[in-house]
Formats: C-alpha cells, sequence, structure tokens
C-alpha cells in the first residue's frame, strides 16, 4: 500500500527553496476521491470502527491496517461532489494532506509536502517559515508528522504480530447492490476468529496487555459496515444512472 496514493509532486521541505512559501487549510477532500482505501494507525482503530470498515492489506514491511472507503477502484464513497467528507472520523492518512513525511538518509524523518497542492501558495495563507525558522503553523504540522511518524511504526509491529501469531486469512467476498450487481472484494485479510479463540492464555495476556486485543475486537466489528458501504454504492450507482438518462 503506497504512501503517497493522492500525492502529486513529493519534495522535502526546504528553508531555502520555500522561504516564502505559505499555506491554506484545504477546502475540499477531491484530492483522496480516487482512492478507495487508506492506512490506520492502531490508535484510530476505535473511532474509525464505529464508521469504516477495517481490513488488513499487505504492505512492504508486512499487513498493514486499512480502511476501505470504496468497492470499486478509484472510487471513494465518503467524498461527494461537492468534496465534502461524508462521516464523522476522518483517517489520520488523509488530514496530513498536503504534508508527508518522509525519511533522510540516516533514517530520520523529513517533513515533505506536495507542491503540486493548491493549499500552497506565496500570496495567501499561513507563512512556514519566518525569518529563515519554522512558523507556528509548520510547528503544527512537524508535531502532528512525528507523531504519525511513531504511530505508524508501532502499527507496524501489530500487523506483524498478528502474523506471526497466524491469525490472519484472506477474506474473498462478493458484494451484492440494491440493483442486483456483484463487486467482488479480493486480497483483504482479516482476524480469523476461531484462531483468536485458540490461543493460548500466555499469547492472549500479550495481546491483552499491549492494547493489540481491544484493537482486534475493533476491527472484527467494523467489518459490519460493509453492508454501509455497500449501501452507499448502491445509492451512488442509482444516482448516476438517473444522471445517465438526463
Amino acid at each position: 500500500m503506497s504512501e503517497m496514493m493522492f500525492y502529486e509532486r513529493v519534495v522535502a521541505l526546504n528553508d531555502q527553496t520555500h522561504a516564502h512559501l505559505k499555506v491554506r487549510p484545504a477546502t475540499s477532500f477531491a484530492y483522496a476521491a480516487g482512492i478507495n482505501s487508506v492506512p490506520l494507525l492502531a490508535h484510530e482503530f476505535f473511532e474509525a470502527a464505529r464508521e469504516y470498515p477495517i481490513v488488513f492489506a499487505q504492505g512492504e514491511a508486512g499487513p498493514v491496517p486499512a480502511v476501505l472507503l470504496g468497492l470499486r477502484e478509484g472510487e471513494n464513497l465518503y467524498v461527494g461532489g461537492d468534496g465534502k467528507w461524508d462521516a464523522r472520523y476522518v483517517p489520520a492518512f488523509v488530514r496530513r494532506y498536503p504534508f508527508v513525511p518522509g525519511k533522510g538518509p540516516q533514517g530520520e524523518l523529513l517533513v515533505c509536502i506536495d507542491e503540486a497542492s493548491a493549499c500552497f501558495d506565496t500570496r495567501e495563507g499561513e507563512a512556514l517559515f519566518v525569518a529563515g525558522k519554522p512558523s507556528a503553523q509548520l510547528e503544527h504540522a512537524i508535531k502532528f508528522l512525528t507523531e504519525f511518524h511513531q504511530a505508524a511504526a508501532a502499527t507496524e509491529l501489530l500487523g506483524r504480530r498478528l502474523q506471526e501469531l497466524g491469525l490472519l486469512r484472506q477474506s474473498d467476498s462478493v458484494a451484492q447492490l440494491h440493483d442486483g450487481s456483484q463487486f467482488r472484494l479480493n486480497g483483504l485479510n482479516v482476524v480469523d476468529e476461531t484462531r483468536l479463540r485458540a490461543l493460548d492464555r500466555d499469547a492472549v495476556q500479550e495481546l491483552f496487555a499491549n492494547g493489540t486485543l481491544a484493537a482486534v475486537h475493533a476491527h472484527l466489528m467494523s467489518l459490519g459496515n460493509l453492508g454501509s458501504l455497500v449501501d452507499r454504492l448502491s445509492r451512488r450507482v442509482a444516482v448516476d444512472k438517473v444522471a445517465k438518462r438526463h
């Protein structure tokens, strides 16, 4: 799962090259309208589980938790034509835009930006640098990216541990829309409840103590949101059909 899903031109932020750059808050989530899933941090499970299905996708370092945002490629069912996000909770992966963490030569955190983003300008917005130093606005972004970077590392450990314990299984399913059409969901991994119940006492105690067990239960409960996702797609398909007739 790519870290640069909806980023077009990512560069490291530089106090000289970008000395006069200013940033405005994103007024639309249109930049995320073409993605059907995004990575999720472990501490987000409880908020996200109320609105999205949480699954595990295969990342470079192992299984990565992600929220499903759509059932078709290139479609986010939570972003409408007006660019608004139709859910109470917006994943941190989406909220960090137009900033993104990068890695330096020694693995250090680099603050990067999407130079193609309409959020950046040299005329309007909050300055990124004041007298050559990060502004309060940039300091806030740096803090967010630092916390995101640290949480992502902890989340990688969670995914790898579930894999080591043999708790993940592939779940291929068919979603049937209200008009009878079907969509097949392939390549998604979920926690196998039978294997979870068969864990020995020491493993259960470990997962309970580090909070993984609570996250797993949130993940399992979140799978009930697949029905809501099907409903969203059914409504969108119906609207598209009406639009084509007119």
